[in-house]
């Protein structure tokens, strides 16, 4: 696992727990993480992970929606 280190602007008032959540969010929402690698990045369960992506506007149904179009014709 790789370790960055970041210097933000102490006027951001961010913790490094809320950094993390940011992260694993956007990187979820990107498709470059699995709902437990993220939750895992963030520091999270799963359970927990899934009920914060709300509060970042990131979806946990994180599917295009051609795929949903494709997946229900299939169907």
């Amino acid at each position: 696992m790789q370790t960055i280190i970041l210097q933000l602007p102490d006027s951001l008032n961010i913790t490094s727990k809320e950094v993390g959540m940011l992260l694993a969010a956007r990187l979820y929402e990107q498709g470059k993480l699995s709902l437990g690698q993220a939750a895992e990045l963030a520091g999270y369960s799963k359970r927990t992970f899934m009920e914060l992506l709300g509060d970042y506007g990131v979806s946990v149904f994180n599917y295009p929606a051609e795929s949903i179009a494709r997946d229900a014709a299939n169907a």
